[in-house]
């Protein structure tokens, strides 16, 4: 594990394993900036790009607004009119000490805008043919609803033929106007997607370069949201929860249950 300079100047952590390498930025909501395999980019780069995590919700929150018991409690609108994808993405995180030289762990106190104290806890874990994530929530005081996930943005093409995506949920939440779910399940339809699916023995999702790379997006997980709809990238997010679930299915955080997921991307070369 080495710490450099990014792009930006600002401090970035890499790490090794095999022709793998892994960039993340700690001081830019804890990204992750570049995942190679060697020596090919698989992320779209940019400072929105990436991968990023999304906590304390995930996607699309209704008009900014939430209930916790008898409390309603209004986020910024950065997605008018809702709130998306969490405040993790938009802080800096702090670097925690770790065991492990192919690993590294990350933390970042939960403050307003978010209005319940708490921490989040991030880590990555690189081997030559996979990186693990692990991403958890945990309360300093009051219980809240809370959701994690990860939005990676692949490229769409890595100097060959288009990405092809291949998983078999079980529904489709069907998604309104607004782009919110409606609450009803439907069968599965074909894409482009901006949509969240259920899949309840986990998350599975392969992505395919032909003759060139195979990754797979797996996660204990029942949700994941795909989108497709850019020609530049195609974004798998495993989350913890579908969007706007602060509202319609909310998980409680409380000091004797903290949230956590994992996700992995594993990968095997065709070429």
């Amino acid at each position: 594990m080495t710490e450099t300079p990014g792009a930006s100047g600002a401090p970035s952590v890499r790490l090794t394993a095999g022709d793998a390498e892994v960039t993340i930025l700690p001081a830019a909501g804890c990204r992750i900036a570049s995942l190679r395999v060697g020596g090919l980019e698989l992320l779209r780069q940019g400072d929105h790009y990436g991968c990023f995590p999304m906590v304390p919700w995930c996607g699309r929150t209704a008009q900014g607004r939430f209930r916790n018991g008898g409390v309603t409690h209004q986020l910024p609108i950065n997605a008018a009119p809702h709130a998306i994808h969490g405040t993790g993405r938009d802080v800096a995180w702090d670097r925690l000490p770790s065991l492990e030289e192919n690993e590294a762990v990350f933390s970042y106190e939960l403050a307003e805008p978010w209005p319940y104290p708490g921490r989040v806890v991030q880590s990555f874990e690189l081997t030559p043919d996979s990186l693990r994530l692990t991403m958890g929530v945990e309360t300093a005081d009051d219980s809240f609803p809370a959701q994690a996930g990860w939005h990676p943005w692949f490229r769409r093409n890595l100097g060959g033929e288009d990405v092809a995506v291949d998983f078999s949920p079980v529904w489709q939440e069907e998604r309104g106007a607004d782009h919110l779910p409606t609450g009803d399940r439907i069968e599965p339809r074909p894409g482009p997607w901006d949509d969240c699916f259920g899949m309840p023995d986990g998350v599975d999702v392969a992505l395919t370069w032909p003759e060139q790379l195979r990754l797979r997006v797996t996660s204990p997980t029942p949700w994941v949201v795909v989108y497709d709809e850019q020609p530049e990238a195609v974004c798998v997010e495993p989350q913890s929860g579908p969007p706007n679930g602060l509202n319609t299915c909310p998980r409680l955080v409380t000091k004797i249950d903290p949230l956590e997921i994992t996700a992995s991307f594993t990968w095997e070369r065709l070429g």
